[in-house]
């Protein structure tokens, strides 16, 4: 009898509609006993859906809050309670509408619990999506956490969910973050861009490398598998923040955010966000040129011409490129766009400038290229001037995630 293939790229994934089980569903069928008898804080958002129970996309805390669960407050992260709030916006505590229940926002005046919302949890749950990008800050709101009930002495179970751009630690892509420079909602600590890990996996890495110490529970899937990408899963895409509405856009968003850094719009406020990115005084059909002469694996760009109704450029008409992904397994995102940003910079360098992205977390917006890349190495040898040819070589060494593989197999859950 001949072994079974191991599915790598997801390609039966209507045959896994309803097989597999997210943290959640799992724990509303076998719920632990203290999550039953104390206090539970429960960290998530409306992106935050069920696979299965009790039905396929019930909004996970009203599915807890009705269960065995003992669901006494909530805490949101970026975006919110609803995930509606806009980029980088500042989050105050609300009541929420579908519980009934206090949200303490993690997200605004505070990005950790404070000892007095602490008083009130005996627990903490978190059940957030990812999408598998450094500079997502829901991990990082994560960490907080983790970090707060070591401190406290409370337990923490995090409720797995799939990374939807992939698992494969063969497609993970750096730069790694220098922690030594850059510490904040879009990055902390040490790992690439593209990590290919899931939050149970990044938690128990971090309480493992940094020594946290948290008593630490992972509510692991059933049925993922490190190979898929999120179309691969059999389950619609719940949308994880307002511009995030596919598994597509996720794989590309880990590139494309770095034009966050640049005066150049990615796409914000239209139906396509993070697949484009342009500006009025940008040639698209000769940046489109440009780009598909570099024949990089995976993707090809198109000229296009939109107009925006959000952030950079709203309402005013725009030319640029749309990126389409032909294989996702070649397709580099981040160096791709580190490519595209030193075309822009050759061919426009009187209008293209290096710009400041206020949020909550980084009032005067300083740095936010740096902050996002992780390395100043990448805006230093762009405003250098260098030619794509070099530029090549250089992708090269700072999308290593050098031996990234070797750190984090202990703690693979899948």
């Amino acid at each position: 009898m001949s072994e079974q293939p191991i599915m790598r790229t997801g390609t039966s994934s209507e045959s896994l509609a309803g097989k597999i089980r997210f943290g959640v569903d799992v724990v509303l069928t076998d719920c632990p006993e203290e999550l039953k008898t104390k206090r539970v804080g429960l960290l998530t958002n409306d992106a935050a859906t069920t696979a299965v129970l009790p039905c396929p996309y019930t909004v996970a805390r009203k599915a807890l809050a009705d269960s065995e669960m003992n669901v006494t407050a909530l805490f949101s992260p970026e975006h919110g309670i609803g995930a509606s709030a806009a980029d980088g916006a500042n989050i105050g505590d609300v009541k929420d509408g579908l519980t009934g229940l206090p949200v303490y926002s993690l997200y605004g005046k505070n990005f950790a619990p404070t000892d007095e919302m602490m008083e009130a949890v005996d627990v903490f749950v978190v059940d957030v999506p990812d999408i598998g990008s450094r500079f997502y800050t829901y991990i990082w709101t994560m960490s907080y956490i983790l970090e707060k009930c070591a401190k406290m002495g409370k337990p923490i179970y995090i409720l797995d969910r799939p990374n939807p751009v992939s698992g494969l630690l063969e497609l993970a892509e750096g730069p790694l973050l220098d922690e030594s420079t850059f510490n904040s909602l879009v990055g902390r600590w040490d790992i690439p861009v593209r990590h290919c890990l899931t939050m149970g996996e990044l938690a128990q890495l971090w309480n493992s490398e940094k020594e946290i110490g948290a008593d630490l529970h992972v509510i692991g899937m059933q049925g993922w598998e490190r190979g898929m990408f999120w179309e691969d899963t059999g389950l619609s895409f719940v949308p994880t923040s307002p511009a995030m509405n596919s598994g597509e856009e996720a794989l590309i968003y880990t590139g494309t955010t770095l034009f966050e850094g640049l005066n150049i719009s990615e796409s914000r406020g239209t139906s396509f966000p993070f697949r484009a990115v342009g500006a009025p005084w940008i040639d698209g059909i000769r940046l489109s040129d440009a780009f598909n002469a570099l024949c990089l694996d995976g993707v090809v760009a198109r000229p296009i011409t939109y107009v925006p109704s959000d952030s950079w450029y709203k309402g005013e008409s725009c030319e640029g490129v749309m990126m389409h992904v032909t294989d996702r397994m070649s397709f580099r995102p981040v160096g791709s766009m580190i490519h595209l940003v030193n075309l822009i910079w050759m061919n426009h360098r009187d209008d293209v400038k290096w710009a400041e992205y206020p949020t909550a977390n980084n009032y005067t917006g300083a740095d936010h290229f740096d902050r996002l890349i992780g390395d100043t190495r990448v805006r230093e040898t762009i405003e250098a001037g260098v030619s794509s040819e070099t530029l090549c070589g250089h992708i090269m060494e700072w999308t290593s995630v050098g031996n990234w593989s070797e750190r984090v197999k202990e703690h693979l859950l899948y």
